[in-house]
């Protein structure tokens, strides 16, 4: 089985809070934080094992990779305010603590650094438009940032947690299908033919497809996370094999930060257990602010990534080839070329249509329409 991202899964959970924790400050924090906290302490941001500190976020900025010089693209912060920082310093044990999740986790501080906040956002996601969602949420941050390593002392069960495994688990169903070859499908949408037909593509020439939505944090007009889940279930019944598919969730923020986080998703589905990641047309994009394909581009930048990306093109439905197909495979002209437009199916949900049987599953469009409201409000 592959290797996680940097050798070695982390794992950094506490069976029991320790007696000397009692007098330790707290400090709560939101659900994306909480969010990060576990997905370090269980792994799937190996080889992290706490949030940056300024070395390694100079580095993740510079060169696209840790300190150390492995690859990783997105930085993982914890951003604290001014007050606080006054009563916190280097060597400091404080709780971190979120109640919605149940989650207390130990801080062990290892640095505490300005937050550039301009700079940050520049490089992350190459704009400082503050219409970029990415960029909003960074300007918008504290203006301090507290570095090093955590340990997860409590978390209870949340929404949808029977969708729910860590990398240690998820690698244990795939030894025991006997899955050797592992696609990941990265998803914040609904499955529609393009979806579908990408996804069956890359799963005739693997053992099993593990698809991943993301599910926390996103904006506005997005779908909600039941309804994604709903649809993929009424998909994968209907019209994939079930010893074949995988449906497990993936809880984190979308950053919309287009090519680096194509790569931060492709590390993410490593630790896993995938051996290859399926890169899409304008990965993890947003409006017009990153190229349909640089996505794809910037995976030159690591042939040590390990983790085979799939590149897939625009596709649409041909009348003429009467399927799915894209440019590299269909030589017929543009009049007989049926786009699927995710704004247009979404138009005809809004509108409490179901969109034609040549873009969406009839049985899926039921599903999303099913909800009183698909969309994030």
């Amino acid at each position: 089985m592959i290797k996680p991202h940097g050798g070695t899964l982390i794992e950094r959970c506490l069976k029991k809070e320790l007696p000397d924790m009692k007098d330790l400050q707290t400090y709560n924090i939101d659900s994306t934080l909480a969010d990060d906290i576990v997905n370090i302490a269980t792994g799937v941001y190996s080889p992290l094992t706490g949030f940056l500190n300024q070395n390694d976020l100079d580095a993740v900025l510079k060169t696209k990779r840790l300190a150390d010089g492995t690859p990783w693209t997105i930085p993982i912060l914890y951003d604290v305010d001014t007050s606080d920082v006054k009563s916190i310093k280097e060597n400091d044990q404080i709780i971190l603590y979120n109640e919605k999740y149940g989650l207390k986790a130990l801080l062990e501080i290892q640095d505490i650094y300005k937050n550039n906040k301009k700079e940050l956002a520049q490089v992350t996601y190459d704009t400082r438009d503050i219409q970029h969602p990415g960029v909003n949420n960074v300007l918008h941050m504290k203006d301090f940032l507290v570095g090093g390593e955590i340990i997860m002392i409590t978390k209870k069960p949340q929404e949808f947690h029977q969708y729910y495994h860590t990398p240690k688990e998820t690698r244990t169903v795939f030894k025991k299908k006997g899955w050797k070859k592992i696609i990941a499908f990265q998803t914040r949408n609904p499955p529609h033919l393009g979806h579908e037909y990408l996804q069956k593509t890359a799963l005739t020439f693997a053992d099993g497809l593990f698809i991943n939505p993301i599910i926390g944090k996103k904006k506005i007009g997005d779908f909600r996370d039941n309804v994604i889940l709903a649809s993929y279930e009424t998909l994968i019944q209907n019209y994939f094999i079930p010893e074949r598919t995988m449906l497990s969730i993936l809880r984190t923020s979308m950053k919309y930060a287009g090519p680096r986080e194509a790569i931060h998703h492709a590390i993410m589905r490593k630790n896993y257990g995938c051996t290859h990641f399926i890169v899409g047309r304008d990965h993890a994009g947003v409006g017009n602010y990153y190229l349909p394909y640089a996505s794809h581009d910037i995976f030159q930048e690591f042939p040590d990534l390990e983790i085979t990306p799939m590149f897939f093109r625009s596709f649409y439905q041909c009348k003429k080839c009467g399927s799915i197909v894209n440019d590299k495979i269909c030589p017929h002209e543009e009049k007989y070329h049926v786009y699927i437009s995710g704004k247009k199916i979404r138009q005809y949900l809004q509108d409490k249509k179901i969109p034609p049987e040549d873009i969406m599953r009839k049985e899926v469009s039921e599903t999303i329409l099913g909800f009183k409201e698909p969309f994030v409000t």
